[in-house]
């Protein structure tokens, strides 16, 4: 969809951290994550919400979204994750993406509160998408 910047990373055209490329979404890190390592996953059709995922795909895109919380969890050695979906109020980009954040015990996120951080660098991005592409199972 033109203007769609997560279509944008689907189809390689807006630079992203990517984790992973596969035919059920397209995951990468979040520009502005809650802690660093929050991915976003994005199926790789154009789709706003979750009630647009057609039913034969969930399986495959939750399917994703599992493996990339497990991955977070021992790529980064995190404690566990939290895994979101905001549809359409609080939704910043009208294209169906779910969160998986890294969590650990005291970090201080607290109900729905999320503060944002940067990353120092591209350097230290590529190395949290690479940590986790690392422990990535099939």
């Amino acid at each position: 969809m033109a203007g769609c910047v997560f279509c944008g990373i689907v189809a390689g055209e807006v630079p992203a951290f990517r984790v992973v490329d596969a035919p059920d979404g397209v995951a990468f890190l979040d520009t502005r994550p809650v802690f660093k390592g929050h991915l976003l996953v994005v199926p790789r059709p154009h789709l706003v919400t979750l009630a647009d995922l057609p039913p034969d795909s969930v399986a495959g895109y939750f399917g994703l979204v599992r493996r990339l919380a497990i991955a977070v969890e021992a790529g980064l050695g995190a404690g566990g994750t939290f895994v979101a979906i905001n549809t359409k109020v609080s939704q910043s980009v009208p294209h169906l993406h779910t969160h998986v954040v890294p969590r650990t015990k005291g970090d201080g996120l607290r109900g729905f509160f999320w503060p944002r951080t940067r990353y120092a660098d591209d350097a230290e991005a590529t190395s949290y998408a690479d940590r986790i592409r690392t422990a990535l199972v099939a």
